[in-house]
Parts: structure tokens; C-alpha cells; sequence
């Protein structure tokens, strides 16, 4: 029998999920063993589901709908459980970035978290009306340490002009969060190219996301008001990595993007 206690399944559909699961494997006198062999995954995969430290995907849904007929529930529940806010989205995303090997990001309004200096971070909390904004700042800084370890990721940042305009905690913040970003761009594992106003029309208009690349494979995430949502199905992350690259057709190159960088940096006076 696990051992292991579901997560509390009022906490999120994703959690209800992971209860459901397990409920129903217990019911039906099955072990984790044999669910993982039913699901083709390895044995700890099983207790990472039933914990919602992992999805289920597409596939696996429609499996265990089949075998233990639900009349399809869990398929339901995984499609819905998607249109959703992820409420445990910056925990399972800051997981994922402290071990990836690539990071991918796109912003188009704001410099990622990833790049800010804690000044500028600062004037967003401000403005957020964050209750400890001395601890959240601490905490964001402490995020940037993967771009600083001995083998930092491959960082891949495509940041629309309309972000560097923005006047996000005064001239000086802005400044010095302008030459953050030169000094960044010349790291060998730091690709920040800018998308110009003048590209007019482009996927990135429809907003920010990151696709992150660990060991497992690629996991995209996609901002959205008062949360975010993570998308694990390798389609909807091919999706995005499609959109990444037809953006980075429309951005200026490396040297032009801090050549921009400097000139924006000059109106900041």
C-alpha cells in the first residue's frame, strides 16, 4: 500500500486529480507497481502523480479511463484542470528552472525576473501591493543563481522593445536595470535579442511565456493574470518553441539589440 498521503484535493483540480487517482487505484486492489506497468511509466512516477508532483497526460488518461471505465473522468478533469490557473505554479516552475540546461523566454512587457535587478523588482512589488516586498525581493534575486553556477544554462531571451520603454521605478532604475541587461548579453551562455516597435504585428503580441528544458524533456509555462499554467504535453511546448522561433525571426540581432539597448538606456536621463 502507499504510504504516501494525496495532496489536499480542494486545494486544485490538479490535486483532486492526484487524490482521484489514487482512490481509485486503492479501490480496485491495485498496486503502484501495476498501474505504472498499466501507464508504461516507472514505478516513482506512480507516487509523483498521487502526489501531483506530476500530470497525467493525454495518453495516460484515456488508459486508465479505459481500464477502470469512468466514462472518461479523468480525461475530463485533465482538460479542464489545463484552462486553469496552475496555483502551485511558481514552486513546480522555479523547480524546474534550477536544473534546466536550456531557458527559453519570451516578454513583451516587463524584463523577466530572471534578468531584473532587485531596484526594479523592488517598484513592481511596490507597485503589487506585495505585503513583504523585502522578502520577495530576496527571494527573486535568490532565483537568478542558475545563470551564475558553474554550468549555467543556455539562456535565450527575446524581450520586445515596449519592455525597455516601460518606466518602472524611475530613471535611475531604469538605467542601471538597461545596463543589467548589456552586462547579461555578453555572458557566452546569454542570447537576449530585442523584437524592435517597428516589427509591427508579430505572435509575440499575444503575450509572455518561457519553455524550460530539463533532463525529462520540455515544459513551457504562459503568464496569465493572477497566475500562470504549465504545459507539459510535448505538442503544446512544440507549439510555442514554434512561436519562439518565428518572434526571433522578427528580432533585431544580438549586437543591433544592444545597440538599441543603449540608445533607449540614453533617454533615461
Amino acid at each position: 500500500m502507499n504510504i504516501n498521503e494525496s495532496p489536499d484535493p480542494r486545494s486544485s483540480l490538479w490535486a483532486f486529480m492526484a487524490y482521484l487517482l489514487r482512490f481509485h487505484r486503492m479501490e480496485r486492489g491495485m498496486s503502484g507497481a501495476a498501474l505504472a506497468d498499466l501507464l508504461n511509466c516507472a514505478r516513482s512516477s506512480i507516487s509523483r502523480l498521487e502526489n501531483a508532483d506530476a500530470k497525467l497526460t493525454d495518453a495516460q488518461a484515456a488508459q486508465v479511463d479505459q481500464e477502470w471505465r469512468t466514462g472518461g473522468l479523468f480525461g475530463l478533469l485533465l482538460y479542464y484542470a489545463r484552462l486553469g490557473h496552475e496555483p502551485n505554479w511558481l514552486k513546480s516552475f522555479n523547480e524546474l528552472v534550477a536544473r534546466a540546461f536550456v531557458i527559453k523566454i519570451y516578454s513583451g512587457q516587463l524584463i523577466p525576473g530572471l534578468l531584473q535587478t532587485p531596484e526594479y523588482a523592488r517598484a513592481l512589488f511596490v507597485a503589487g501591493r506585495e505585503p513583504d516586498i523585502s522578502s520577495a525581493v530576496e527571494a527573486r534575486m535568490a532565483r537568478q543563481d542558475p545563470l551564475h553556477r558553474p554550468n549555467p544554462p543556455e539562456v535565450w531571451v527575446l524581450l520586445a522593445e515596449t519592455a525597455l520603454l516601460c518606466h518602472v521605478g524611475g530613471t535611475k532604475v531604469m538605467r542601471d536595470q538597461l545596463a543589467r541587461l548589456l552586462e547579461l548579453s555578453e555572458l557566452p551562455n546569454v542570447i537576449l535579442r530585442v523584437v524592435p516597435n517597428s516589427a509591427g504585428a508579430n505572435l509575440g503580441l499575444d503575450g509572455p511565456f518561457k519553455i524550460v528544458t530539463v533532463k525529462e524533456g520540455s515544459v513551457a509555462y504562459l503568464d496569465a493574470l493572477n497566475g500562470g499554467r504549465l504545459a507539459p504535453e510535448t505538442s503544446e511546448v512544440a507549439e510555442l518553441d514554434a512561436r519562439f522561433n518565428r518572434i526571433g525571426a522578427v528580432a533585431e540581432p544580438m549586437d543591433s539589440s544592444r545597440r538599441l539597448i543603449r540608445e533607449v538606456m540614453e533617454t533615461f536621463t
